[in-house]
C-alpha cells in the first residue's frame, strides 16, 4: 500500500505543478496514455508538406504542440522502439542497440513498470518488434490483434482493424482503471501496392516533395504517393481511435502522443544516420496540462525522453518503476513552456539487417548541436547501405532503389544511397538540410569539427558506449543465430545482381 500512495501522491504533486494551484480536484484519477506509432514514417501534413493528407495527426498539433526537433537515436525499427521503452541510447542497450536482437532480460519496459502500478496495457499492430522477446514477456502489452477489417484499401495493408482492436481493449478495461495503449500501425512500412497512389486519386501535381537524392523520374514518383497512402491511412485510424476515446468520455484525461519509430523506407532515409532520416514527426496533447497549445517546439528532444515522461504523468518515480537508470529527462518542460538545457542531441547506428560479411554492422554516432550535425563512422571501409553483393539490403527494396541502381549506377543519385562514406561528416542544415555537403574537410570548419567530435565522444563515454569504453566490437559479436546468414542473402539476390550495371 506504501507504493500505491506514494505513486498517487507524486501525481497528485505533478498534477498541481502543471494545473496550478486549486486544479487537481481528484489527485487520484491518474491520466490514460495513447501512444500512436507509425511504421516509418517520415511525413505529416503539420509540417507544411502537401503531397500528404493527416488531419488527425494535425489536430492534435493544433490542440497541443508540435516538435521540430524531435530524434530516435537510431533510425531502425527494433533499436528505436526499444529507446523509447527504456528511455535508454541504443549504445546503452547491449543486444537491443541492434536490430532483430534477443531482448536482455534486465531492460524492463516502461509499459510493464506502468503495469506494475496499476494501469491496464495493450497494444494493436505492432509493438516492439522485430525480435526475440524472452521468456514471452509482453514489452508493449498484451496483444489486440484478433479484428481483422473487412476489406482493404490497398493489397500491401495490414489486415489488423487497429481502431477495432482499440475498441475492443477499452471494453476489456476495468472501469476506473487507467490505460496505456499502443497504437502500432504497420503503415508505411513496405511493401506497398505499386501505383495505388494514383489509383486512389493522387497526381504526380501533388507532390512537393522530392529529395535531390533520388532522380525525379515516374518510378520513384508513384513509390512517394503509394508512401502517402499508407501514411494517411495510419491517420485515418488514429481519428476514429480518439473519436471513440471521445465517445467514452476518456479524451480529456489522456495524454496522447502520435509520431513513427524512424524515417521513411526510402534510400538514405530508413536505417541510416542522418539528420533528416532520424528527426521524425511528433505531436502530443494533453487537455489542460500544457500551457499555451498550439506552440512549435524547436528545441532538441530525444525519444529516450518519452519512458519518463509516461512514468511522471502516471505519477511513478523512476526508482519505484524497477527500469535500469533513464538516461533520458521528461518533456513537461516542454508542456510547461519551461524548455531548459535542450541544445543537442545524440543519434548513431550498430547493425540492422544482416548484409555484411562476419554479421557486421556499420556503426555511427552523431551530435546534433545548432544548426549543425557531426557524424563519425567508426567503420568507413564498410559499405553503409550493406554490400553490392547482398543488393544493399540496408534499404528497403523499392522501385525508388531500383530504379537508381538500374539506371543511375554511375551517378551522384548512386553514391549518396549506397556508396561509401569518409569516416567525419559534418553539415550545415539551415543551408543544406538534405547533407549534401560534407564540411570536415572545409578549413574553415576544422575547429567546429573537433569541438563536436570531443563533446561526442566524451558524452558517450559517460554514457557508456562500449565503442568507446574498451569493447568496439560488441554489437558486431551480438548475433542472434535465428538471422539468416550472410552467404545465404548473397546467393538469394544472386541472379539480381548479376544482371545490374
Amino acid at each position: 500500500m506504501r507504493r500505491v500512495f506514494d505513486s498517487m501522491a507524486l501525481c497528485a504533486l505533478f498534477c498541481a505543478v502543471f494545473l496550478g494551484s486549486g486544479a487537481v480536484a481528484d489527485p487520484v484519477k491518474r491520466p490514460n496514455i495513447l501512444f500512436a506509432i507509425a511504421d516509418d514514417m517520415s511525413h505529416a501534413s503539420a509540417y507544411g508538406y502537401e503531397f500528404v493528407s493527416t488531419p488527425h495527426f494535425d489536430a492534435i498539433a493544433a490542440e497541443g504542440l508540435l516538435f521540430e526537433r524531435m530524434y530516435t537515436p537510431s533510425s531502425k525499427c527494433a533499436p528505436s522502439r526499444a529507446v523509447l521503452l527504456t528511455g535508454r541510447n541504443p549504445w546503452q542497450l547491449e543486444g537491443a542497440g541492434n536490430h532483430k536482437p534477443v531482448w536482455p532480460l534486465k531492460f524492463k519496459s516502461v509499459v510493464e513498470a506502468l503495469e506494475d502500478h496499476g494501469y491496464f496495457a495493450g497494444f494493436t499492430g505492432k509493438g516492439w518488434n522485430p525480435g526475440i522477446h524472452p521468456k514471452g514477456r509482453q514489452l508493449t502489452g498484451k496483444a489486440y490483434n484478433s479484428l481483422e477489417v473487412e476489406s482493404k484499401l490497398t493489397k500491401a495493408i495490414a489486415a489488423f482493424d487497429y481502431s477495432a482492436n482499440f475498441k475492443q481493449f477499452m471494453a476489456d478495461k476495468p472501469e476506473g482503471q487507467p490505460f496505456f495503449f499502443w497504437y502500432g500501425a504497420k503503415e508505411p512500412h513496405r511493401g506497398y501496392e505499386f501505383k495505388s497512389g494514383q489509383r486512389l486519386g493522387k497526381t504526380f501535381g501533388d507532390l512537393d516533395f522530392i529529395p535531390p537524392f533520388w532522380p525525379e523520374e515516374d518510378a520513384v514518383k508513384h513509390d512517394i504517393l503509394d508512401y502517402a497512402i499508407e501514411v494517411e491511412y495510419f491517420d485515418r485510424h488514429l481519428g476514429e481511435i480518439l473519436a471513440h476515446l471521445e465517445e467514452l468520455g476518456e479524451l480529456e484525461n489522456t495524454l496522447i502522443i502520435a509520431t513513427s519509430d524512424n524515417g521513411m523506407p526510402f534510400p538514405r532515409y530508413k536505417g541510416h544516420p542522418h539528420e533528416f532520416a532520424t528527426r521524425i514527426p511528433f505531436v502530443v496533447k494533453w487537455s489542460g496540462r500544457i500551457e499555451s497549445p498550439g506552440r512549435r517546439c524547436v528545441e532538441f528532444a530525444s525519444f529516450t525522453d518519452l519512458a519518463p515522461t509516461f512514468l511522471e504523468a502516471a505519477g511513478v518515480a523512476e526508482d519505484e518503476a524497477a527500469m535500469q537508470p533513464i538516461e533520458g529527462r521528461s518533456l513537461s518542460d516542454f508542456f510547461a513552456n519551461e524548455v531548459d538545457g535542450r541544445e543537442h542531441v545524440l543519434t548513431g547506428r550498430e547493425r540492422n539487417d544482416m548484409c555484411r560479411p562476419h554479421g557486421w554492422g556499420y556503426p555511427v554516432r552523431s551530435l546534433h548541436h545548432g544548426d549543425l550535425v557531426y557524424m563519425h563512422n567508426f567503420e568507413p571501409d564498410r559499405w553503409p547501405s550493406g554490400t553490392p553483393e547482398s543488393l544493399y539490403r540496408d534499404t528497403d527494396w523499392s522501385p525508388t532503389k531500383m530504379n537508381i541502381l538500374e539506371q543511375h549506377h554511375d551517378t551522384a543519385f548512386y553514391r549518396f544511397s549506397f556508396g561509401k562514406r569518409p569516416q567525419e561528416e559534418l553539415y550545415d542544415i539551415t543551408v543544406d538540410p538534405f547533407c549534401l555537403h560534407n564540411l570536415a574537410s572545409d578549413p574553415a570548419y576544422s575547429a567546429k569539427r573537433e569541438e563536436m567530435k570531443q563533446a561526442l565522444f566524451a558524452e558517450l563515454k559517460t554514457q557508456g558506449d562500449p565503442r568507446l569504453n574498451g569493447d568496439p566490437d560488441f554489437f558486431d559479436r551480438s548475433r542472434p543465430e535465428r538471422i539468416p546468414d550472410y552467404d545465404e542473402l548473397v546467393e538469394k539476390y544472386k541472379h539480381i545482381t548479376s544482371e545490374l550495371p
